[in-house]
């Protein structure tokens, strides 16, 4: 390879943001019960972001990032950075602007929260911004210019980042009030003038580029979605006061996208051209590339964490030279996605850990992309031999593959995912058998993970109690979970899962193929992280995971207890797959370990069993045209799971904080005889989509949002339960929370849930008494 007279440069769009051991999270919950003063947190927030931008650059990154940092959300940041505070939450923001911004992230008792959801198919969660055709704009740029100003004072170069205009808006809802067909796109000349006003600001501050970030337009947009993208990269091209503008777009091909981009009087764009948008590349050749323009291409993927190959990249970059002006290199996304160090990962195989690259690795992958595209191969041929190595290493490994695994998948039949009978006969058969009331009431399945639950754990590792001492403790946890149930008066009960450090994490553990991180934190939300484990080879079960505690639990109680699972989609999801074979293959590996799971509950006598997908709608491709064949592994893998049961038991699944109404049909397909859904925030909104639908099975559209602290009263839970008798019938509907209250203290769990089961009551005599 010719070395490129400018030297190509190295950057990242973000990173992460909790530090090595989670100070911001320790520090954010620390504000929160008062023991963390807000200067502390500001102090703590602001270590972190001169920490961040010093690894960077000591790692040979030229440009770094700023305004990617954030307290608990981006999104949420940029509703603030244009003031666009819902009318319930301006009176909060103007007394205390910190305890405002995490009201709108969490509510307050008495003020509900902006809805959550998904960011595109990640498993990050975003705050929804709240518009309506009254909203006015208003500028605040005081945190990207305060943390521009901050990587500048340390002698950096610094890029700041923002969510573009029309991603923002596309990201929005009609706020509470607003007719549901209010497109909030019809803001964008009110909003434009606003994102003039602070590019204004960041230049004035220093910035010789600002990035805006648009992966809204990877996914499929309408020619007006277009047009409106046309418009403000015009209007925002044209400004004479602003910074050079980089507009970024990651997770799939840009599409027709791409020539509204490439044809704007924009100075660069930041385009991915990992696997899954490798269409960029022919796509920005047919274009006519972007001559005198700047290219940042995301070569290595900032998703997941295994090494990228190197010879690969360099073919793509050595292509993409012809094309651009100037061609720098970039992780594809920001590396939010993916933890801080797999160096810290001591415990893991070192043969493995070779296979590995977290996000300090992912950006010594960048810098040795960015001296090769600028030197030649030469100047790192040493960097390249031990790619090769590593790669070769993965390959051949013994780890990877079980024969006798891919035999069991091999022989998979269709009639091994199909109930032995209709739903219909199904759901007489589990009336007869579990004798609910109308109405029945349950939860999604845990139950707060206590601070003493968290000690038992801990002692049981550094051998302060040994195995019998912390089952004890286990014990004793699930009957209070229980006898607080039965108390309270829920119907279908669970054991509350104390014995599990996380949903996926737990199974994952007790399956061949997966290996396990300790210090592989990633965030869900807000100050909530999780630790998803690697799936690095075949995946079996070699022997029961849940089957005692559930056994343990049904035998305490006369009232069913739920076994809890999670699903095969979601445990793809949630962890970091392995990317050399087909995810379908991979599902169905899994699949057939839970229907083993499934089979040995049921013969335990479990009569309930919930099998969890939370994350099928937001592992959805962004493309219309990719839809139907995941979806069909998707639903093929949750049937394989659960077909193998008798008619009378019952199969539950449970999802959470996505946009369901465009897999409404797929929901349907999974064939479960009770789904449990997100609700609350959305104000049953899923309710109506199964209804339009035509749901013909049960379905508990969530009543009380846990991802809030506030305790809903008995009359707000009974008030959405209405809503949602108004689209499903009270024979076919469910009562139960939006999601496991794993996050949720017990005082606020007592007195939501007693309040939940006092609604279901109201509700239910009400309809007794109608019908009577």
């Amino acid at each position: 390879m010719t070395a490129k007279p400018a030297a190509a440069r190295a950057t990242v769009y973000g990173y992460p943001r909790q530090g090595q051991n989670r100070e911001l999270k320790k520090a954010v919950e620390g504000y929160w019960k008062g023991r963390v003063t807000a200067d502390a947190l500001r102090s703590t927030a602001a270590d972190l972001r001169r920490a961040n931008w010093r690894q960077l650059a000591d790692a040979g990154i030229d440009e770094v990032p700023t305004g990617d940092f954030s307290y608990y959300d981006h999104v949420l940041d940029t509703s603030v950075m244009v003031g666009a505070v819902p009318a319930r939450h301006r009176a909060a923001v103007e007394a205390d602007a910190l305890d405002g911004y995490f009201a709108m992230a969490r509510g307050t008792q008495d003020v509900a929260p902006l809805e959550m959801t998904k960011w595109f198919d990640t498993n990050y969660h975003y705050l929804v911004p709240e518009l309506g055709p009254d909203t006015v704009f208003n500028a605040d740029s005081g945190k990207q210019v305060a943390e521009l100003r901050e990587a500048l004072a340390l002698g950096l170069t610094a890029r700041p980042i923002l969510v573009g205009p029309v991603t923002y808006l596309l990201l929005a809802k009609p706020a509470p009030g607003v007719a549901a067909d209010f497109d909030p796109l019809t803001l964008l000349d009110r909003l434009l003038p606003v994102y003039a006003e602070v590019l204004a600001d960041l230049r004035a501050a220093g910035a010789e580029w600002v990035q805006l970030d648009e992966p809204a337009l990877v996914q499929d947009r309408t020619p007006a979605d277009l047009n409106a993208a046309a418009r403000a990269y015009r209007d925002l091209g044209a400004l004479t006061d602003r910074p050079k503008l980089l507009v970024a777009s990651y997770f799939d091909r840009l599409g027709d996208a791409l020539q509204v981009l490439a044809s704007a009087p924009v100075d660069g764009l930041a385009l991915d051209f990992t696997e899954r948008a490798a269409a960029n590349l022919d796509d920005l050749a047919a274009v006519g590339g972007l001559p005198g323009k700047r290219l940042v291409a995301g070569v290595v993927n900032g998703r997941n964490i295994w090494i990228n190959d190197s010879q690969k990249s360099l073919a793509t970059l050595a292509t993409l030279l012809g094309l651009a002006d100037r061609v720098d290199v970039a992780a594809s996304c920001s590396l939010l996605h993916v933890p801080l160090d797999a160096a810290a990962e001591r415990d893991i195989d070192p043969q493995v850990r070779r296979w590995l690259a977290f996000a300090r690795q992912k950006t010594a992958e960048v810098v040795t992309l960015a001296k090769g595209l600028a030197n030649g191969t030469d100047a790192i041929s040493a960097e390249l031999a031990a790619n090769r190595a590593d790669l070769a290493s993965r390959a051949s490994s013994a780890l990877t593959r079980d024969p006798a695994v891919r035999a069991r998948t091999a022989a998979i039949t269709d009639a091994d995912g199909r109930r032995s009978q209709p739903y219909a006969e199904r759901a007489a058969a589990q009336r007869a058998h579990l004798g609910l009331p109308l109405l029945p009431t349950t939860t999604i399945g845990s139950f707060p993970q206590t601070d003493e639950l968290r000690v038992a754990r801990a002692d049981l590792r550094a051998g302060r109690i040994d195995t019998a001492g912390y089952e004890e403790r286990i014990k004793d946890e699930i009957r209070e979970v229980l006898s607080f149930q039965e108390k309270t008066g829920v119907d279908v009960l669970v054991h509350g899962e104390p014995e599990r450090n996380d949903m996926v994490q737990y199974f994952a553990e007790q399956l061949t193929g997966y290996v396990a991180t300790q210090h592989g934190w990633v965030q869900s939300y807000g100050t909530r992280y999780v630790r998803p484990p690697v799936l690095a080879g075949d995946i079996s079960r070699p022997e029961p995971m849940t089957v005692r505690w559930t056994t343990y639990a049904q035998a305490q109680t006369s009232k069913p207890v739920k076994g809890m699972l999670t699903g095969p989609v979601t445990m793809l999801a949630w962890s970091f797959v392995r990317d050399d074979q087909p995810l379908g293959d991979t599902a169905r590996q899994v699949a057939l370990a839970l229907r083993d799971e499934v089979n040995d509950l049921e013969a335990a006598g479990t009569s309930v069993i919930q099998v969890d997908e939370p994350a099928l709608r937001e592992t959805l491709p962004l493309r219309a045209a990719d839809h139907a064949a995941y979806l069909d592994w998707a639903t093929e893998s949750f049937r394989l799971s659960t077909s193998g049961v008798r008619p009378d038991t019952q199969i539950h699944t449970h999802m959470c904080y996505a946009e369901f109404g465009d897999i409404v049909q797929a929901i349907d397909d999974l064939d479960a005889d009770v789904i449990s859904l997100e609700a609350a925030r959305s104000h049953m909104q899923v309710a109506g989509e199964l209804a339009e639908h035509g749901y013909p099975r049960e379905a508990g559209p969530g009543v009380w949002d846990i991802h809030s602290p506030r305790v809903p009263s008995t009359q707000e839970a009974a008030a959405l339960l209405r809503k949602g008798l108004e689209a499903i019938p009270a024979e076919r509907l469910w009562v139960n929370p939006d999601c496991g209250l794993k996050t949720r203290g017990w005082t606020e769990t007592r007195a939501s849930l007693e309040n939940l089961v006092s609604a279901a009551r109201e509700v239910r005599a009400g309809l007794t008494t109608d019908n009577g």
